[in-house]
């Protein structure tokens, strides 16, 4: 593994843990949207108000040691994949937009590998409304594993999650170079760190709105007490009618504006820390 692959796995690692910690609550408030029973919530400012009346102000982080945990091994896995599929996409620095999107499309098809058990375990955390029969996340790991295994336990919502980054990282870095290349058009190579920030934001909602349909599937999934049935192709179609048929197409998008009020200081932050980082470990290593 060469220097520069090191940095961008531990910049990820860093990026990572900024992105959680910044967006762990409106995330809890987007997966409860997404799959609490029919009725139990008005909309977003409900279940924020009855999470908070219920369970406590805590409670919108349930769920953050999955991702705190993983999250170093997910950000640096994708921020490392991501700058291996550019060099292998084009050995030249500056890749067209369309380069660009394919790369992040390879970063998130291999990213899915660890972010699909990571959320699974985060879902089914924030699955969870304050009872005392609640679990901590060392007996939901437990569980899992012991009733299901491996592939349909610990990795189940695999195959939905690759459908899912595929699209939604290909959006997340095509907006995020778009953005800072208009910015360095006006401002020049270092583009000031507001200006970094806003490109983090961009790519962030543009990463929910290519994949948000297929997050509601992933998180219905995950929660659900059984293991889906059928091929990948079969069992997302059959849940994205079933959300059709209970909720109307508006169900496809049930939480969709926390996410996209998530997006913008999660995804601001986390490409914040990693470009901060990447570049004083390239002026300590020099490469």
């Amino acid at each position: 593994m060469d220097s520069s692959t090191v940095n961008e796995l531990l910049a990820g690692s860093v990026g990572g843990a900024a992105q959680v910690i910044v967006g762990q609550p409106l995330d809890t408030i987007k997966t409860r949207a997404q799959t609490a029973p029919s009725g139990m919530f008005k909309g977003p400012m409900d279940i924020l108000a009855q999470t908070l009346r219920k369970e406590g102000f805590f409670a919108l982080y349930k769920g953050m040691a999955s991702p705190l945990i993983g999250i170093a091994g997910v950000n640096s896995l994708l921020f490392a994949a991501y700058g291996v599929s550019k060099r292998l996409i084009s050995p030249f620095p500056q890749l067209s937009l369309q380069e660009i999107a394919a790369a992040g499309a390879l970063a998130g098809a291999v990213n899915a590998v660890l972010a699909s058990p990571v959320e699974m375990f985060k879902v089914r955390m924030q699955g969870q409304y304050g009872s005392p029969s609640d679990k901590k996340l060392r007996a939901v790991v437990s569980e899992m594993w012991k009733d299901w295994g491996f592939r349909k336990g610990i990795m189940r919502g695999y195959w939905v999650t690759v459908a899912r980054e595929i699209p939604a990282y290909a959006g997340f870095y095509t907006a995020f170079e778009f953005s800072k290349r208009k910015f360095s058009q006006k401002y020049g190579a270092q583009i000031p760190v507001w200006a970094l920030l806003a490109s983090g934001s961009t790519g962030g909602i543009a990463y929910w709105l290519a994949c948000y349909p297929l997050d509601v599937v992933k998180s219905r999934i995950q929660l659900r007490a059984t293991p889906p049935e059928g091929t990948p192709v079969q069992y997302i179609a059959r849940e994205l009618k079933l959300v059709v048929t209970e909720s109307g197409v508006s169900g496809l998008f049930r939480g969709l504006t926390p996410s996209l009020l998530r997006s913008i200081p999660a995804a601001a932050s986390t490409f914040a820390a990693f470009e901060l980082t990447r570049e004083y470990l390239k002026e300590v290593t020099g490469v």
